[in-house]
């Protein structure tokens, strides 16, 4: 992919623009962090091109204050105050839902996860976002919380033009042989290795 051009062009029938402009569905991968600090970039990207955007955030509990959250938020704070950029809304599935997972029992949480799942379902058969932002959503996959083929084929059949990014480590075989975009983010050095804790305005 020199400079940003394709190495061979299919023969699919499609026009440069209806390739160019063709909906993805974007993994973000692998042990490193980064994978949601990316998708929260295309978020960004995507706002200032007035798509509306949906962030529905699993794993992380919902008193977790994200910085992104923040950001993201005051932009459609923004949108709705002056009509720049586009709409957002961001969605924590469950007050004690969290790497600890101490609140709650372990059918509680699946439960979350599914009705959120269910929710992203629905909004994707009325093609109402034009970026979602599923953070952390290979999770319950892999806890078998929400069936891998479910997801793969409502991503298969979703209407119009929805892009759809979701973040996390250990994705499924078969998200990935559906995804147009995978990138896995392999560590090369991280603080944590000299034993330096995470930091504010680094990691939230």
């Amino acid at each position: 992919m020199p400079q940003g051009q394709p190495e061979a062009v299919p023969e699919d029938g499609l026009t440069t623009r209806e390739r160019r402009n063709r909906p993805l569905v974007i993994v973000h991968t692998g042990l490193m962090k980064g994978k949601s600090t990316a998708a929260f970039g295309m978020a960004l990207r995507g706002w200032n091109q007035g798509w509306s955007i949906a962030v529905f955030q699993f794993v992380k509990s919902a008193r977790w204050k994200v910085g992104e959250e923040a950001a993201l938020s005051a932009l459609g704070r923004l949108h709705n105050e002056t009509g720049e950029g586009g709409p957002v809304e961001w969605h924590k599935m469950g007050s004690g839902w969290s790497w600890s997972r101490k609140e709650g029992t372990e059918t509680d949480h699946a439960a979350d996860a599914l009705e959120g799942w269910r929710e992203i379902q629905r909004r994707l058969a009325e093609a109402r976002h034009g970026l979602y932002v599923l953070d952390e959503f290979t999770y319950p996959m892999k806890w078998g919380w929400v069936d891998v083929d479910e997801v793969v084929t409502t991503l298969r059949e979703r209407p119009g033009h929805q892009h759809v990014v979701i973040t996390g480590r250990d994705a499924d075989p078969r998200l990935i042989d559906e995804a147009d975009l995978v990138t896995e983010m392999t560590k090369i050095k991280h603080p944590m290795d000299a034993g330096q804790k995470g930091q504010r305005g680094i990691e939230w």
